[in-house]
């Protein structure tokens, strides 16, 4: 199989030397007109373009299925070249009528193929974890989905499939591309990293170039309740995590966001909010309060609305900033991985 053009270097692309502009030309069919096929770069000449076909792939990822939700959040099953499933997903914010292009759009953007770190409540680990994704593959999600809504997202968060963090020198070549002036141009400040808690790779990610945003899958304020629900916190308990999240806050002087899925009658406790309260003030962080979204063949259920009222005043009431994010797709099979794993249950056919 040809290899992908994007995680090849640039010196190796073979391009006629005596016209140097032709990488550029390349470069913005790629990363500006997101083009699927060297057959559409119209302005290289056509032996060029039958050069480029037999020696690479460009399009990393292929569009399997497409999910659309009520509130128009699309939810994309990708095919990779082996033929592994991974899932990305577009959500407009405040998009008023379907199909409204002045709302800003955010993608969700996978990084590995399945998980290992087994999280309880989460569909992505279910079938465990098969291997990362190239720099080209994390890419090519969202050169993909700037052709499927006809526009480049405004806001990337690395918060799909798989942990970020486990795969960090192909997710920072990633970012490089994704935020270069010469690659897709997306300013820094609008990438969000997630991470279920790998306190080293946090250090190193602090010492990464750019003003990119972290977001931490916390889920609970305390080690007893989170080794229950993450088996990253046992390796990576909270006397570990939280210093951790110190050193990036002080390198990045930017405020960190805790995400917290509420799960019924396991961390939805206020008890829970105020061990919480005291790791955000701390990081002066804020919070993501987020109800359960229920996945097929797992136990866990969403809170009642006034145990997600008590539970969030807990904050309000501490000076915490903490908003209740309200799952978009829920008729899409939205938690992360629940697609993929539905479609590989079926046999999905090459």
């Amino acid at each position: 199989m040809n290899p992908l053009l994007l995680d090849v270097p640039a010196t190796e692309w073979n391009l006629p030397a005596a016209e140097p502009w032709r990488q550029k030309q390349l470069r913005e069919w790629i990363f500006q007109k997101f083009a699927s096929s060297f057959a559409e770069m119209s302005n290289l000449p056509a032996p060029l373009r039958s050069d480029l076909t037999g020696r690479f792939r460009l399009a990393a990822v292929e569009p399997v299925k497409i999910q659309g939700s009520e509130d128009t959040t699309r939810k994309i099953l990708w095919r990779l070249g082996d033929g592994s499933l991974l899932e990305s997903v577009l959500i407009p914010a405040n998009p008023g009528r379907a199909g409204d292009r002045s709302a800003r759009l955010t993608l969700c953007i996978s990084s590995q193929v399945g998980c290992a770190y087994g999280c309880r409540f989460c569909a992505s680990g279910l079938e465990g974890w098969r291997r990362n994704l190239t720099a080209a593959e994390i890419v090519g999600q969202v050169l993909g989905a700037a052709r499927i809504a006809g526009r480049r997202p405004d806001n990337l968060v690395f918060m799909g499939m798989g942990e970020p963090l486990a795969n960090l020198p192909r997710l920072c070549a990633a970012m490089e591309t994704l935020t270069s002036p010469e690659g897709v141009g997306i300013g820094a400040r609008h990438l969000t990293v997630s991470t279920s808690g790998l306190a080293p790779q946090i250090e190193e990610l602090a010492k990464v170039p750019g003003q990119f945003r972290l977001a931490l899958s916390l889920h609970a304020g305390t080690n007893q309740t989170r080794d229950k629900i993450m088996p990253v916190n046992r390796k990576y308990p909270l006397e570990k995590l939280i210093p951790a999240c110190e050193v990036f806050v002080r390198a990045k002087r930017k405020m960190i966001t805790f995400e917290y899925i509420l799960l019924k009658d396991l961390n939805d406790d206020p008890a829970e909010a105020r061990a919480v309260v005291r790791h955000a003030r701390r990081l002066h962080a804020k919070v993501n309060l987020i109800p359960y979204n229920n996945v097929e063949g797992l136990p866990y259920e969403r809170p009642t609305e006034p145990a997600i009222r008590r539970f969030q005043k807990v904050f309000r009431d501490a000076g915490v900033e903490a908003t209740v994010r309200r799952e978009k797709g829920h008729d899409i099979d939205a938690a992360c991985g629940q697609l993929r794993l539905r479609e590989e249950k079926t046999a999905l056919p090459s």
